[in-house]
């Protein structure tokens, strides 16, 4: 009995030997794996465990990009200013979102004294947006060209009060504004409505010579509109860097109308044409009728004279001074020069 106890004795203490032995070696290979992450952290009062860096390998969170943005927050006194734990970079990680990227942007506006805290910032780079960037850009503007030269290579065409149009191009200054990042228009949006309110403003002057003389009462005049509403940028200052005069809008306008009133007072013209030779074709056929007329009337005559022989109204006196008459009448017409005409129906 002894000896069997004796015996497991021995097996125990050589399983607990190479536990231990197993268990010195895994943690010798875990603390070589996070020594230096480890290390970086104790050196630089991160406030991160050896066993928080174990832990974010099984939460799928890379350990060094934690570390190392923990450490920047941490030297750059972030962490004074906001309350930045390492579990809100591990959740900023595990959302897809730039530790590193809003590190360095927080960091960045602190130096330039820059109103943004832990929240915005996540909030602007989970947004999809560039927080470095643009507190970079609060700090030091960006120039946009109007219009854009990378979508079209054309200019801003705006027609003055005489007629003449313009051709210009625009530079806009442009600053961050960071309290609408988030929502804010975009670039986009700012080019179509300084390019909106220039066009507008060279069509409300009366000559073209007006804005060729003083290019800089039409960025005054966009500057007041008040562009920058409800857009992620603060519009600083709008140059005209470029303007030409094109063509004369309005005297082709002009000439165009002019050319529409011709053919409006031709297809008037014609129309009136056409109502006259009609008319004209009307009265031909009314002086027939009344020809057709006189003719029936005449042919009476000859019946009349026969009725007021029977009646006794009419004598021979009468009748051979009526032939008189009518041959004296036949006698000056052929005299007059108009020939021999035909004895009429009325005619006895």
């Amino acid at each position: 009995m002894g000896l069997m106890f004796a015996q497991w004795s021995v097996e125990f203490q050589w399983a607990l030997i190479i536990f231990v032995m197993l268990g010195t070696i895994l943690f010798l290979a875990i603390f070589a794996q996070f020594a230096s992450l480890w290390l970086q952290c104790k050196m630089t009062r991160a406030g991160i465990t050896l066993m928080n860096l174990i832990t974010m390998r099984f939460r799928r969170v890379d350990p060094a990009v934690i570390v190392r943005a923990k450490i920047m927050a941490v030297q750059a006194g972030l962490t004074r200013l906001y309350p930045i734990s390492t579990a809100a970079l591990e959740a900023h990680f595990l959302a897809r979102g730039n530790v590193d990227r809003v590190i360095r942007a927080l960091i960045a506006a602190q130096k330039a004294d820059i109103d943004l805290n832990w929240e915005t910032a996540q909030a602007i780079d989970l947004a999809g947006r560039d927080v470095l960037e643009a507190v970079r850009t609060s700090v030091y503007p960006k120039v946009i060209d109007c219009p854009d030269p990378k979508r079209t290579t054309g200019t801003l065409d705006a027609v003055a009060g005489d007629g003449i149009q313009l051709r210009a191009r625009a530079r806009v200054t442009v600053r961050t504004n960071l309290s609408q990042l988030i929502g804010g228009a975009t670039e986009e949006t700012v080019i179509a409505r300084v390019g909106q309110g220039i066009v507008q403003a060279i069509g409300s002057t009366d000559s073209y010579k007006t804005v060729l003389e003083n290019p800089d009462s039409i960025s005054k005049t966009v500057l007041q509109q008040g562009l920058e509403a409800q857009t992620a940028y603060e519009i600083v200052s709008i140059d005209i860097a470029d303007i030409d005069v094109g063509e004369n809008i309005g005297a082709r306008l002009a000439a165009d109308q002019a050319e529409a009133d011709m053919r409006v007072a031709q297809a008037k013209a014609e129309e009136r044409r056409a109502e006259a030779r009609a008319r004209e074709q009307e009265m031909v056929a009314l002086i027939q009728e009344n020809r057709a007329k006189v003719v029936l009337a005449e042919a009476e005559v000859p019946q009349a004279v026969a009725e007021a022989f029977s009646s006794g109204n009419l004598g021979l006196l009468d009748f051979y001074e009526l032939k008189n008459v009518q041959a004296d009448t036949r006698m000056r017409e052929s005299i007059a020069g108009e020939g021999q005409r035909p004895v009429r129906a009325g005619e006895v």
